[in-house]
């Protein structure tokens, strides 16, 4: 496959073969203005593949930005089931807090709901299908890193990290090495080497299920 001629630098987070496995480099055939600075090519049959060596490039600056915030006060929101195991397991590896199942509106902006929350940086996997979380972390100030593939508006979003964000393999391969390299940066791990968590703890090994695509 011609995306695999792409290359990355020699220090790179993770092997380049690692990423093409877990597919972190595959858009959608639909590509947004906001995301062509990350797309690498376009597929004869209209598929945006990502520059693989951005997204490495990215995920070190993710985790940079997601360590300098306590732990306790990050929060990470999946509604898209391809990327829910993996979302806990980081939240679980590095202390945050995951919303997997159903967001209550409000839980950021209504002081009186009994899970409301006061995070300093939210995560969102999707920005589509996150878009509540993020319309009240906005309303408080509070930064939204968030997941985005090709076919994402960026609106709204402090930092993005161009990803495959639909791909069971893609996103557990994200969010372990979000998880290794937050841990390295916090002073938790003196090496990547040291980080003892296997990539399977990330995945999510049940059949797929039909996924409803957000409209909008």
């Amino acid at each position: 496959m011609e995306e695999e001629t792409q290359t990355i630098s020699d220090g790179n987070l993770v092997p380049l073969d690692k990423y093409l496995a877990a597919g972190v480099h595959i858009g959608t055939q639909r590509k947004m203005k906001d995301m062509l600075p990350y797309i690498y090519k376009v597929r004869p049959d209209g598929l945006s593949i990502l520059d693989i060596g951005l997204i490495d490039k990215k995920l070190g600056e993710a985790a940079d930005y997601i360590s300098k915030h306590p732990s306790a006060k990050v929060v990470v929101v999946c509604a898209r089931d391809a990327g829910k195991k993996a979302a806990d397991k980081f939240a679980e590896v590095t202390g945050a807090h995951a919303y997997t199942k159903r967001y209550m509106p409000g839980t950021f902006t209504n002081p009186e709901y009994k899970g409301f929350r006061e995070p300093t940086l939210l995560i969102a996997v999707d920005p589509a299908g996150d878009r509540q979380a993020i319309t009240e972390a906005r309303s408080n100030n509070v930064p939204v890193l968030a997941l985005c593939d090709t076919n994402n508006m960026t609106e709204n979003i402090d930092f993005v990290l161009p990803v495959n964000n639909k791909g069971k393999k893609s996103l557990a391969l994200v969010f372990w090495v979000l998880a290794r390299e937050v841990l390295k940066k916090q002073g938790k791990l003196k090496s990547a080497e040291a980080f003892k968590v296997p990539l399977e703890d990330f995945e999510d090994t049940s059949e797929p299920q039909p996924e409803v695509v957000p409209k909008g």
